[in-house]
């Protein structure tokens, strides 16, 4: 019988580093004898793996620990966090948001950059991107050995297909783009890869990851909505994002609650968007001349100022934008089923003033199948989820291949 092919034996040794590096990740500092019997690879193995991860640089020896008896003490492993960097952008309605840090979630570059970009013509909005992209880079290069892994912009609305092609951006008025060629355009020295992603996909698996640390078991599938840029959502089904055949997955906020409710700019009528969408609550709170004036985000400063003032107006406005989203609840749970619906975005800072409003459109099932409800939570990051996710996607990535993280440059004497 011929044996492995080289290119099956490469594909293997590729999982197997995956494997060392996660574990190491995971549960470092640890000794080569643990990792191997965590992953259940021969000592050996793990230690020909283990020498290329640190010549990559992804994994560092951190002292010894007695071996608890006259064998020589074991030699720990941890991971380098900071050897690779990941740069993550989202983009809201006024604002391009990027946070650059390593594999452990620590800082090394934040900005917040006004875009005003014209509604229908994206390019202007990526000629911003592209500019704090770079500049965001500048500063990791000052960062000795620090590898830069990926760019991912978080974007509002459907991301498709193998080109990661946003397939409609109601919030800024474009139908199909391509803007991550738009953006790499304006940068064509950046020596990483850029991904585009739905920014409520990854808020929602990194508000799941958080979850995860608070330990006890997960549940299945968890719905997750969001209202910010816009109104949108993501579902967690086992553990992975489900996008859906067209990415349209999770897309909470047009489902439609009203046949004769307002009409949407995605071309229904009565979408949640509609009613707690950031124009039509602060509209709905007597705010519309602050947004017109100042923008969106002074309108949705002011709306919090009164609602823990205790304003009748904003309350309303909180209460019925409440009532929506348990319709939503509803129509999700029918659908999907989840265990728990968590909200982000300002849904998660106004939970308290919201649910009067869930409750009451929920209270009518509730008396007849109260076992069937999903738990409603808050989210535990709020405005960081979406950034916090973009980042998580980039180290799964890193984790997963760690051949893509090339070998240090030696450094000049």
């Amino acid at each position: 019988m011929p044996g492995p092919s080289p290119t099956d034996t490469a594909a293997v040794r590729r999982h197997n580093l995956a494997l060392v590096l996660r574990e190491i990740a995971a549960h470092g500092p640890c000794a080569r004898t643990e990792v191997a019997a965590a992953t259940g690879l021969v000592h050996a193995s793990v230690t020909a793996l283990a020498a290329e991860l640190i010549g990559r640089g992804l994994v560092a020896e951190v002292g010894s620990a007695s071996s608890g008896g006259r064998g020589r003490p074991r030699r720990l492993l941890r991971l380098v966090p900071g050897r690779v960097v990941t740069i993550a952008v989202q983009v809201t309605l006024e604002r391009v948001e990027v946070l650059a840090a390593d594999l452990d979630g620590d800082v090394v570059h934040r900005a917040s950059v006004p875009h005003r970009a014209p509604f229908g013509d994206p390019e202007p909005l990526a000629a911003v991107l592209a500019d704090a992209i770079r500049r965001a880079e500048e500063v990791v290069r000052t960062r000795p050995d620090a590898h830069l892994a990926r760019v991912v912009i978080a974007m509002a609305g459907p991301v498709t297909g193998p080109g990661h092609t946003v397939a409609a951006a109601i919030d800024f008025g474009w139908a199909r783009t391509d803007l991550r060629a738009l953006v790499t355009a304006h940068l064509p020295d950046l020596a990483c890869p850029v991904d585009l992603v739905n920014d409520a996909n990854v808020a929602a698996l990194a508000e799941y990851h958080a979850r995860a640390e608070q330990g006890g078991e997960l549940p299945y599938a968890v719905a997750y909505i969001k209202a910010d840029t816009g109104v949108g959502g993501g579902l967690v089904v086992g553990g992975r994002i489900h996008t859906g055949t067209h990415g349209l997955a999770g897309e909470v906020g047009h489902i439609p609650l009203a046949f004769d409710g307002p009409a949407c700019p995605c071309g229904a009528r009565g979408c949640l968007a509609m009613y707690v969408g950031p124009e039509p609550l602060t509209t709905a709170a007597g705010l519309a001349d602050i947004a017109t004036r100042e923008g969106i985000d002074a309108a949705l400063t002011e709306l919090d100022h009164r609602l823990r003032a205790g304003d009748p107006a904003a309350t309303e406005a909180l209460t019925a934008a409440g009532r929506a989203i348990g319709a939503a609840v509803l129509a999700i749970t029918g659908l999907v089923d989840p265990a728990e619906v968590i909200l982000g975005g300002y849904l998660a800072t106004w939970h308290p003033w919201l649910t009067e409003g869930i409750n009451t459109t929920l209270s009518g099932r509730r008396a007849v199948a109260p076992h069937l409800e999903p738990t409603i939570t808050p989210g535990r990051l709020s405005e960081e989820a979406t950034l916090r996710g973009a980042l998580q996607t980039s180290r799964e990535t890193t984790l997963n291949t760690p051949t893509q993280v090339p070998h240090p440059t030696p450094r000049k004497p």
